[in-house]
């Protein structure tokens, strides 16, 4: 059937998702920082001066709206939530060369400056996202509340690869599941990133899914994960001094259990850890209820129970 290819599962998802955030109060703005750079965010359609701020980072795979769905409508309604694509993710892209995680967090701050955004932030970082998160947390310290990373190996080392550490034997491997090009790619995949993997997908969606989805800045995404990694140390890791939920999933394979016992001893005294049991890497996915009960424990009954604490004179937006 010629036709066959002419419906996007993915797109129409794309699609799904769009609504869903627009019906969260949110609005699709593109950026231009400059020197090449442009910046894609959902934020809010009006800022509501009394509400805290939170900025939602993904990462790596679909655009920040496929990660973050199940948790925009809950979180909107305690809080002005931005949801950045990262450079060379959604619409968002650089011609120039940086690939490092600081360079993502920069440019989402400059975004947020350009929108006149004041206010101190609250940030959830997920895989990825929280690689960016934390390098917001060490770069504008004046600028961040509270974080909360998901999954988040920032404490990873170079070495940890080729100590055995990972399910993976090189960042080549990494990067060929993380930006599959084959069905088969995908699979192990899902595999190494759930503990209950869909077992049926079929490959005409899954190749759909790499059309539209794992296709563009191919090179630049692994050029993002081979920075990731090249010469990484926890020596030369800055400390942070804000307050931190650091949330994993206990049979996580992509960032193992024990990267989350070294980043809350890196962190000292301002962190918390809570290990989700059946959960692996992508516990936006299997466990979000959880997921969300923790956040909101960490991030909004403090507001709620102690409005006086609510930081008022920091939530101001031009």
């Amino acid at each position: 059937m010629t036709g066959a290819r002419c419906f996007s599962f993915t797109a129409f998802q794309d699609r799904r998702y769009r609504r869903s955030f627009s019906a969260a109060g949110l609005k699709s703005v593109t950026t231009d920082l400059g020197e090449g750079t442009v910046m894609h965010c959902w934020m809010p359609k009006r800022i509501t001066a009394s509400k805290p701020l939170a900025v939602l980072i993904h990462g790596i795979g679909a655009n920040a709206m496929w990660q973050w769905n199940d948790f925009v409508s809950s979180l909107t309604c305690r809080f002005n939530v931005f949801v950045p694509d990262l450079v060379f993710f959604g619409d968002s892209y650089t011609t120039g060369p940086e690939r490092s995680e600081s360079f993502q967090a920069r440019c989402v701050m400059a975004m947020l400056e350009a929108h006149g955004v004041q206010s101190r932030m609250n940030i959830v970082g997920l895989s990825y996202g929280g690689f960016v998160a934390y390098s917001l947390a060490a770069q504008f310290p004046e600028s961040v509340d509270r974080l909360v990373l998901c999954c988040a190996g920032v404490c990873l080392e170079e070495k940890d690869m080729d100590e055995g550490m990972f399910k993976v034997r090189s960042v080549e491997e990494a990067a060929s599941l993380l930006l599959p090009e084959t069905p088969e790619k995908i699979r192990e995949l899902v595999k190494l990133t759930f503990v209950k993997p869909i077992k049926v997908l079929p490959s005409c969606f899954l190749n759909d899914f790499i059309d539209v989805m794992c296709t563009e800045y191919r090179q630049e995404r692994k050029e993002l994960i081979q920075a990731l990694h090249k010469d990484r140390k926890m020596s030369n890791l800055p400390k942070i001094s804000k307050p931190t939920l650091i949330i994993w999933g206990e049979q996580d394979l992509i960032f193992p259990l024990e990267l989350a016992h070294r980043l809350k001893q890196h962190i000292g005294e301002k962190a918390q850890l809570v290990v989700l049991k059946n959960a692996g890497h992508a516990i936006n996915v299997e466990k979000p209820k959880e997921m969300y009960k923790n956040i909101k424990s960490f991030l909004i009954d403090p507001l709620t129970s102690s409005k006086q604490e609510n930081h008022s004179n920091d939530h101001k937006v031009d």
